[in-house]
């Protein structure tokens, strides 16, 4: 057979020389030890825990190394795209701090662009134009439906389903049989002619669990679509040589798909990159172990932790905890250390699944956010109300010294005793509204409404918002005294059966009036901040209700 006249004629037209190529994407003028890595997601518009895991680990890599991380998107499949898919994708990773340094929509050094694969079409019907003509590749013409039959026929026989062996009917067409299906119109794809053997076996050093043995692939598996749009697996492997990745690290799940890498990369005459497959992030499920589900797990997409306003770096702490065993024990020592100086290392990575928490990043969260001052509370909740806070949430931010005093009340930023109950920007919005606007109340008074409404009358007339804490407190005493409660709870544990109760339920019955919660920070500080007016405004509100 002419493959070089077949070549001709599945794509026809003028392609520049293979080495053409080599010269436009030159290897990167990079130290001797620096790594390039990527992040490559598909456009699909879900961007999960996975890829955040697998983003930190190719960010660490490459920056501690002197190295570079590219962002490619891998738009082969074109009816999965989703419009906003890659502005989605970087919004993501910008909130956890995932820093490019070139890519799509990045900018950087455009030497090695276009970033998008549905781009760099010509680069792969090059490739694909040049495999046909060594005899390396051929054309398929078989329909879905007969390729579904195929399947069910190996599943019936108890094969291995694909495309291989005696299975492989347009493997072995006749040249005349291809120009006569060509002639006559029929749609075809591009297919590997594959050179393996599965009963052949191949030792592999993966960066993260060793050596490892596959199976030599035996599959010949579609580079060219009907389309003239390559398949991920030819087009990841074409473009890892010319943007010159040097390591990639990626998901367990492509493990099976690593025997076709292996011998794309072969067949093309490429040096591949270096390859590492993480451990996949678990759940308990009862008594079992399970992957992280998009069906079951809403944890594991990325916008549930943007919309809920965990802190970005416990997050990051956090998968961090995940990606390298020494991490926890350094972040102990060092805590106010930047994460970056954290000397990550591939050999620490695990090699089976590790076991996702919420519950133990639950915890992180409030560590990290007890650490915050008021300034960077106000920075973090205004970032996160801007995008995802109710419209009342966003007024929150028109009086900056006004929420900071309440940040300093509430959140414990103004003083030594820290809380550290917080684990998100969206509780933390909660806890703030009662400063802004009255709501519902939350907590039921204790007290029958006559005893409550005489609380509040009582406290009224004698309220002065100029009193200092002592005063304050020793008029709510006799207000509590007036009334039959114990002024000193000394005397209401000696007999509680003298008093309706003690001067803590007073005022419950206050905070309950002015917030709606019968637990808050200290009285006396909430209704200064809230102020004279507002203070009586609520409590009247309150009388007769």
């Amino acid at each position: 057979m002419d493959c070089q006249k077949l070549a001709e004629r599945l794509l026809p037209g003028k392609y520049p020389a293979l080495s053409f190529y080599e010269e436009k994407y030159p290897p990167r003028a990079l130290g001797r030890d620096a790594e390039v890595t990527r992040l490559a997601p598909s456009p699909t518009g879900f961007i999960h825990l996975g890829n955040l895991f697998v983003a930190i680990a190719n960010e660490r890599i490459a920056h501690q190394s002197g190295g570079v991380m590219y962002l490619r998107i891998e738009d082969t499949d074109d009816k999965r795209r989703v419009d906003g898919a890659v502005e989605a994708v970087k919004n993501a990773l910008r909130y956890f701090s995932i820093r490019f340094d070139e890519g799509a929509e990045i900018g950087g050094d455009d030497t090695y662009a276009p970033w998008y694969q549905r781009q760099r079409a010509e680069i792969y019907r090059a490739f694909v134009k040049d495999l046909v003509a060594r005899g390396k590749a051929y054309p398929c013409f078989c329909t879905e439906e007969e390729l579904s039959a195929l399947r069910e026929a190996q599943t019936e026989a108890k094969k291995i389903t694909g495309y291989y062996g005696e299975y492989a009917r347009c493997r072995n067409l006749t040249e005349d049989e291809i120009y006569r299906n060509l002639d006559a119109g029929k749609p075809f794809v591009i297919r590997l002619k594959s050179e393996g053997n599965a009963e052949h076996k191949l030792s592999f050093r993966d960066e993260i669990k060793g050596d490892i043995t596959v199976t030599e692939n035996d599959q010949d598996v579609v580079i060219l679509k009907s389309d003239g749009i390559p398949t991920y697996h030819f087009a990841h492997a074409i473009d890892d040589h010319f943007m010159r990745t040097t390591l990639v690290i990626r998901g367990e799940e492509w493990l099976a798909s690593l025997p076709i890498h292996l011998e794309l990369f072969s067949v093309l005459g490429f040096d591949r990159p270096r390859y590492g497959h993480n451990c996949s992030l678990m759940k308990q499920d009862g008594e079992t172990r399970r992957k992280l589900s998009k069906r079951k797990d809403p944890e594991l997409s990325l916008e549930f932790y943007r919309q809920e306003g965990y802190f970005p770096r416990a997050v990051r702490v956090y998968m961090l905890t995940l990606l390298n065993s020494n991490f926890e024990e350094w972040y102990r020592k060092n805590p106010e250390k930047p994460l970056e100086e954290f000397p990550f290392s591939v050999r620490k990575m695990g090699k089976s699944g590790a076991l996702f928490d919420l519950d133990k990043l639950n915890d992180i969260s409030k560590n990290e956010l007890s650490c915050l001052s008021a300034e960077e509370m106000y920075a973090f909740l205004k970032e996160w109300a801007d995008e995802y806070g109710s419209a009342e949430e966003k007024k929150y931010f028109e009086n900056r010294d006004y929420l900071l005093k309440v940040l300093n009340l509430v959140m414990g930023t103004g003083g030594k005793k820290r809380r550290k109950d917080i684990m998100t920007a969206r509780q933390s919005m909660t806890l703030l509204s009662y400063f802004f606007r009255k709501g519902n109340r939350e907590d039921a008074y204790r007290t029958d409404a006559k005893t409550k409404d005489d609380i509040l009358n009582a406290f009224l007339n004698t309220y002065d918002c100029n009193d200092d804490a002592q005063v304050w407190f020793s008029k709510l005493k006799e207000v509590a005294s007036s009334l039959g409660f114990a002024a000193e709870m000394r005397d209401y544990k000696a007999d509680p059966g003298a008093y309706k109760g003690s001067v803590s339920d007073v005022a419950e019955v206050l905070r309950i009036a002015t917030t709606g919660r019968a637990n808050t920070p200290d009285l006396w500080t909430v209704m200064r901040i809230l102020g004279a007016e507002e203070t009586k405004k609520r409590i009247r509100e309150e009388i007769g209700t």
